[in-house]
């Protein structure tokens, strides 16, 4: 019965824990719904001013409270010195884990330039460091993001593009997820002439857990337009980002 209780009042603390995420970040619940495609907008994901955490607020005491549960429930002692701040500790890693939901990733999208002198080819970032958290079991995957588009007379300063991956990968996703939503975003705010997104990453929940498989890497790919179409322009970002090669960390 005690192991049973036990495993209860785990089941409650994770449910709290996603209700003060919500609360705090207004999260939008997971639904099996595919992604949207491209060309969809993004408002699927509304923006809420950052919230700082609260810790006098009774949501956060109370999540702060189930922490501690879990921390008892894993057979540790929540009552020992090095355990003492760990649910604060917790709550301020929430706050900046997860902070991409309060920031709208048409912001940085939205001022750009047109004085490019025709420039019409492509424009590429790649090895982006991204680190997110897997949202079945809120243990990060950690990785690298390359971003391409072909320009349609504006361009975007190259920062932007760092900065859209960082905020969705500040919010709790799936690797398919992500790569669909950063190339969504820039086919929307800057109707360029195609996309092309791919994302590499390792996933803790796979390798430090269940099938153990740590060298193991995810690839996603997201592209629009001329990279979707044109055949020579895929090979060139293929060739650019070395696709074939192994990343490294």
């Amino acid at each position: 019965m005690g192991t049973i209780c036990r495993m209860r009042n785990t089941l409650r603390a994770h449910v709290h824990i996603h209700n003060f995420l919500q609360h705090t970040y207004a999260i939008i619940p997971c639904t099996n719904s595919p992604a949207p495609p491209a060309q969809t907008h993004i408002s699927a994901y509304p923006v809420f001013p950052m919230k700082e955490p609260d810790f006098n607020d009774p949501k956060t005491k109370q999540a702060m409270e189930h922490i501690r549960s879990i921390l008892g429930f894993i057979g540790d002692d929540a009552n020992r010195e090095g355990l003492l701040d760990t649910p604060r500790r917790v709550i301020k890693a929430y706050y900046e884990h997860f902070c991409g939901y309060s920031m709208d990733p048409a912001e940085p999208l939205s001022r750009t330039f047109t004085e490019i002198d025709g420039y019409d080819q492509m424009v590429l970032l790649s090895g982006i460091e991204i680190q997110s958290h897997c949202e079945h079991h809120m243990v990060p995957f950690v990785g690298k993001a390359h971003v391409a588009y072909i320009p349609d007379g504006r361009v975007v300063g190259l920062s932007k593009l760092a900065k859209v991956v960082e905020i969705f990968c500040k919010r709790l996703q799936v690797q398919e997820k992500l790569t669909a939503q950063i190339a969504g975003a820039i086919q929307e705010h800057l109707k360029p002439r195609g996309v092309a997104v791919v994302v590499q990453a390792r996933h803790y929940c796979m390798c430090y857990r269940g099938v153990h498989q740590p060298h193991a890497w995810t690839t996603t790919s997201k592209l629009t337009g001329v990279f979707l179409n044109n055949l020579a322009t895929r090979e060139e970002f293929l060739r650019l980002i070395s696709i074939t090669q192994s990343p490294s960390m």
